[in-house]
Parts: structure tokens; sequence; C-alpha cells
């Protein structure tokens, strides 16, 4: 892309005093004609260039003209380093790889080693214990996508279970709650969907391209549509299962009752997923009161009984 090569370019010339107009070419594997368009690119943006002709001539970025390195902190270099290197372990590509290798230009040697000790004292594992085999190859394929402005295909599982073909323009790639996204406007719906990735069959890039264009926000935070339907249940819990429930409440919220069980209260909302997830702790969570809830509990766990013993 033609921006990533003037980046590349003005980065070459900080480095080096002079580049002849043929390296860069052979560099880049384009044309003279298309470096000497470069050149006049960027100087129209405000970096100015000279020209020198003859044996050892070349293009230089004028003397009195230079990027103080310095202009970032150690910290700031740090940053940049840390959120690439991570992004470099989710998403393989060659403009990731570069953008590492342009901050590094900036690292002065003097500071080489702390800010490497730095880089490495933060590491950023987005990646479930076990996970979609296919999620990191639908990454690779949505950021493929993205970057060409391609139509993407592919069935979705909704949430009675039905597949169902979508042609979506992707707008965005969303990490939220251990989960990847992408947002995009759907075609079938005529809107703008959030796809969850592992409930995605067949993704493929497609031929036909788009017009990228403003969209909407995603909405990420439910917290008002949530707050209005939450209530508090109390559960009495064995001490086993402490470490996974303090995920969904504080430890403020527990209470011991006798020796091997707790009484804790947490935040649930009517719906079947808050009940499928009480009924995977089995007898070492029993749901104590709203009476409601409990009596709904009860009438799962009778049905999954009921199938057993037929």
């Amino acid at each position: 892309m033609k921006i990533e090569r003037l980046v590349s370019i003005i980065m070459i010339l900080l480095e080096k005093k002079k580049v002849s107009a043929e390296t860069l070419a052979n560099t880049f594997e384009v044309s003279k004609r298309t470096i000497y368009r470069d050149i006049d690119s960027i100087c129209m943006a405000g970096i100015p260039i000279r020209a020198t002709s003859g044996v050892g001539g070349g293009f230089e970025i004028m003397p009195n003209f230079k990027i103080d390195k310095n202009v970032f902190t150690e910290n700031d270099l740090a940053t940049l380093l840390t959120g690439l290197s991570n992004l470099a372990s989710i998403i393989r590509g060659d403009d990731i790889i570069h953008a590492m290798c342009k901050v590094k230009n900036f690292i002065p040697a003097e500071q080489a080693n702390a800010i490497a000790l730095k880089t490495g004292q933060i590491y950023i594992d987005v990646s479930p214990w076990t996970t979609n085999p296919f999620v990191k190859d639908y990454l690779e394929k949505i950021k493929l996508a993205l970057d060409e402005n391609r139509l993407l295909s592919f069935s979705y599982i909704n949430r009675q279970g039905n597949a169902i073909l979508r042609t979506v323009e992707p707008c965005q790639l969303v990490f939220k709650t251990n989960s990847w996204y992408f947002y995009g406007f759907c075609h079938l719906r005529n809107d703008y969907r959030l796809f969850k990735l592992s409930r995605i069959l067949d993704l493929n890039v497609c031929d036909e391209t788009y017009i990228p264009k403003d969209f909407p926000s995603p909405i990420l935070n439910a917290d008002e549509i949530s707050n209005s339907l939450k209530i508090y249940i109390t559960l009495r819990i064995h001490k086993s299962l402490l470490e996974r429930m303090l995920d969904y409440c504080s430890i403020k919220q527990v209470s011991p009752d006798g020796d091997s069980h707790y009484i804790i209260h947490v935040p649930f909302i009517d719906r079947d997923y808050y009940y499928d997830m009480l009924l995977c702790f089995g007898e070492k969570c029993e749901c104590l009161e709203p009476v409601q809830v409990r009596e709904k509990l009860a009438k799962k766990a009778s049905e999954i009984a009921a199938m057993y013993q037929g």
C-alpha cells in the first residue's frame, strides 16, 4: 500500500544520510518513476527532501529537518511495543511487523535494554484456555476483508440453533468478555449487527468489494438494560466453588455457613442463560431465594433427571 511505502521511505531517510532512487525502487519493488512520485508526496506533506544527482547522489531529508527521536519517552516506546507485540500474537500480518520495526527505529541505543525490560513486564493473552480452533483463522480473514474492503459470507448460528447464510460488510473487530466479535452491515437484516466468531461457520472472503462508510458504534455496554432486569439471588455453595463465584460477586457478599459452605449474594437475570449457568454447578450450588428462581431451577433439574431416567 502506498501509505505504508511512504512511511517506510521516511524512516529509511531518517536512518541514512542519503539513498538513491534505484535503491529505494529495488527495496519496495516498484519503478523509479513511482519513487519520484512518492518523494513529491512526502515533500507536499511538509517534510523537505533534497535530491542530488551524479555519482553518490540520491535523496536525503534536509539537515535542518530531523524528527527528534527523543519525542517519545522510554515509557511511550515500551507501551507501543507492548501493544504491538501482543497484537502480533493474535493476528499475523506484515503490517504489524513493519509497525514494530518502525517503532524500534525510534529507540536510542542507550535505552534499548531498559525498554526491552519494560516491554516484557506486561504480557496480554486474550485467548481462553480452550478455544474454537477456527477463531484465529477467522481473525486473519476478517482483517484481510477490512484491509481490502471485501464482503464476507458465512453461515451464522442463531439462538434457535439454526444456521442462516449472511453476507456482511465488515466494519470493526471487537474483543469483549473473553470473546471475539466482528461488527458490520448485514445485507440480510439491512442493518448493523455484531457477530460472535465462535458461532460462525464457513467464513469466506468474497471477491466482491464494498465502499467503506461511516458507521454507528456497536452497543457494547448493556448496563442500562441489564440493570433494569437484574435482581440478586441468595446461593448456598460448597467451598470448592468460591474461587469461581468470585468472578460474579465481591468477597463482601460472601459469608461462611459451617465449615464447608458459604452463603453468597449474586446478580441474576431471569433468562435461560443464567439458569443454565447455575445448573452447571450441580449439587454444590443451591438457590435459597427468591422462591420463583428456586422453583424454576427445581423444574429444570427434574426435566434433566427425567431425560436420563427415560
